[in-house]
This record gives structure tokens, C-alpha cells and sequence, in this order.
């Protein structure tokens, strides 16, 4: 299950929001081994696109170095599917790199009245999905 405070939701989705109609992506890192979601990290899609997201080999290179510097890892990747469903591409699941990852993906299809609203996470381990629980808290509590 991904637990994840209000705050960091309410980033991503306003992420996916903004980007509309492109698709938007990033990352929430976490203290290394915690699998705690804390730093909020929106990334430019290189692609530009509705229908594909890509991060910019340079910026993400530069994201490693840095959560590398702050022992960190990235605890969820996520980005925005703008016309269809939130459910993994076969393209996502080729670029799912990071078997401890929850991989977010926010459904800014409702923007034009395409369908609903939907902000689903997995679990994506060497091609396979597993979708799972995404539970929304005020904070975290003490470790």
C-alpha cells in the first residue's frame, strides 16, 4: 500500500493539472530504506506530449547525483495518462526501472470531460503489475 500525506497528493495531481494537456512527470523521494514519500521533485517532460512522458536524461542524472547527496531513493514515480485511464502503458512498464518504487499515474482525462478523475498507484516488478491500496493522511506518523 502507498501511504502519502494530503500535501504531496494534492502536489501531484495539481502537477498533472497544470501540464494538462501534456502529460506531466516526477518524483516523491524518501529517506533511503524508509519508503517514506516526502520530497515533492516535478520534472519537465522532455517529450512534450499527450501522449508520452520522458525525462530529461540531463535532469534526471542531476536527480541521482542529488539523492545520492541527501541518501535518499525515489519512493514514488509518477506522471499523468491525459485522454485515457490511470493504468500503465506497455511503454511504462518498459521504462519501470525501479523495482521499489510505487509508480503514480494521475488521470487528467476529466480536464475535458473525458472521463473521471482517477489517482491509482503500482507496483511494476519486471514487467508484471500490481495495483495497489493509495492511503491519503493529514501527516505520517512518528517514526
Amino acid at each position: 500500500m502507498l501511504t502519502i500525506t494530503q500535501a504531496l497528493y494534492d502536489q501531484i495531481v495539481a502537477h498533472s493539472r497544470a501540464d494538462h494537456p501534456d502529460e506531466a512527470c516526477g518524483v516523491v523521494a524518501g529517506p533511503a530504506g524508509t519508503g517514506r514519500a516526502e520530497r515533492f521533485i516535478p520534472m519537465l517532460n522532455a517529450a512534450r506530449s499527450p501522449t508520452f512522458y520522458e525525462f530529461d536524461s540531463a535532469d534526471l542524472l542531476k536527480l541521482y547525483r542529488e539523492m545520492d547527496d541527501r541518501d535518499e531513493e525515489p519512493v514514488i514515480v509518477y506522471h499523468s495518462h491525459t485522454a485515457t485511464e490511470a493504468y500503465p502503458s506497455r511503454t511504462d512498464v518498459t521504462y519501470a526501472n525501479e523495482p521499489g518504487a510505487h509508480y503514480v499515474l494521475v488521470s487528467t482525462a476529466d480536464a475535458d470531460e473525458a472521463g473521471p478523475f482517477q489517482f491509482r498507484s503500482y507496483r511494476i516488478v519486471d514487467g508484471e503489475i500490481t495495483e495497489e491500496d493509495v492511503e491519503v493522511v493529514e501527516a505520517y506518523e512518528p517514526a
